[in-house]
């Protein structure tokens, strides 16, 4: 399945892709309110089963997209985690020998096809396409070989970074990661019974049609079953959580000069399986 988070006339619900259409999902099993409530209550089978009954209940132009996963627990977010990334720092340094991580806020992520908000405070608003994991079900010390277990599916962010305020203070970026909707989440998330999360995935990202990243997880310094172990070492991993793998080399802080993102620019992030995220930037008013 396809499963997204949407609005509709200021009312928010939850529902699957088919015939180009969206089932509303929320309004079909007002017993479970959002795709984090299914996916706690195991409850993907129940689901697939109404998408396969009912027809579809809206256009997608009909509808507005939320966040894919509106309310997680957890947003963790990955730093420099493929090689060539890694090597595009030009720093000397070695390959790492554990991932970075930081977090991020709800509010920092809006849906596809929303705005994405540059802030006045910066000229340096970035971006970073990324695969993300969704948790599907609960778990501390995981190993590598049950990893797979725990993921419901793939959706993709946008985790736009504004430059400047990444470098604010010596051990952390949480600063230049969390502007309020700074980044996107979206359009989608692709269950893990049609998209193999462990295979080969490529992500692609465009700047008003220019490609500026294209990579793949074969060249991910930690693949995704060591980053569920390792994370999983000290978080209690949650259903709904969500995990944001790294970004590939070619963002544009690493062009000379940098190339940031101004109001009119359109972002699409691609990862062919699960689909396209697309969002606009716009101007954020003080």
């Amino acid at each position: 399945m396809k499963l997204l988070s949407f609005s509709r006339h200021g009312r928010r619900s939850y529902g699957a892709i088919k015939d180009e259409g969206v089932v509303d999902l929320g309004r079909h099993h007002p017993d479970i309110p959002d795709i984090r409530e299914a996916l706690r209550r195991e409850a993907l089978g129940r689901l697939a089963e109404s998408v396969e009954k009912h027809a579809s209940d809206y256009a997608i132009g009909d509808i507005e997209y939320e966040p894919t996963i509106p309310n997680p627990e957890k947003i963790i977010c990955i730093g420099v985690n493929y090689a060539d990334r890694n090597a595009e720092y030009k720093d000397g340094s070695q390959a790492p020998t554990y991932p970075s991580v930081f977090m991020r806020t709800r509010e920092s992520l809006v849906g596809h096809n929303r705005s994405i908000k540059d802030p006045p405070e910066s000229d340096q608003l970035d971006y970073e396409g990324e695969i993300v994991i969704v948790v599907g079900k609960e778990g501390r010390r995981i190993s590598e070989a049950e990893s797979h277990q725990y993921v419901a599916g793939l959706t993709i962010m946008n985790e736009g970074s504004i430059r400047d305020y990444l470098r604010h203070a010596k051990f952390n970026v949480t600063q230049g990661k969390n502007f309020e909707a700074s980044g996107s989440l979206g359009p989608w998330m692709v269950t893990s019974d049609e998209l193999n999360p462990m295979s080969e995935l490529q992500v692609i990202t465009r700047v008003n049609g220019e490609e500026r990243q294209n990579d793949v997880t074969s060249n991910l310094m930690f693949p995704f079953r060591y980053l569920l172990s390792y994370l999983s070492t000290f978080y209690r991993l949650k259903p709904g959580d969500i995990i944001a793998t790294g970004t590939p080399n070619g963002a544009g802080a690493r062009f000379d000069p940098p190339k940031y993102l101004r109001e009119g620019d359109q972002v699409d992030v691609e990862v062919p399986g699960i689909g396209v995220l697309q969002n606009r930037i716009e101007s954020e008013s003080t």
